[in-house]
């Protein structure tokens, strides 16, 4: 089994905290209705380490920005195990595709 970060289509935008890789973070989610996307902030500590990634599908979040202890020690990776998607869109988003977490010892993509 793995685990999954739910974003709730109906309060975006909106921020929550979230326990990743033994740490806590807090996640902001909006929505680009302009373009059709979803972005993603990551703050710790009260710092911002990332402003508004883009969600894309089969990416892992913060892949090209990574610092190590600024951001969780866990992959996310927007997919969709049932493979009826391959983009992330907001009907399908928490819908068919999830915000995985990949601890990189159950891999599940």
């Amino acid at each position: 089994m793995y685990d999954t970060i739910t974003i709730n289509k109906e309060l975006v935008p909106y921020t929550f905290n979230i326990l990743l890789g033994g740490e806590l973070f807090e996640i902001g989610i909006d929505y680009n209705e302009t373009y059709g996307f979803f972005t993603v902030t990551l703050s710790k500590d009260d710092e911002t380490v990332c402003d508004g990634e883009k969600i894309v599908y089969g990416k892992p979040l913060f892949e090209e920005i990574f610092v190590s202890e600024k951001f969780p020690a866990v992959d996310i990776i927007p997919y969709d195990i049932s493979g009826k998607a391959d983009s992330v869109t907001f009907d399908n988003l928490s819908e068919t595709v999830q915000l995985i977490i990949d601890d990189q010892e159950t891999s599940v993509i």
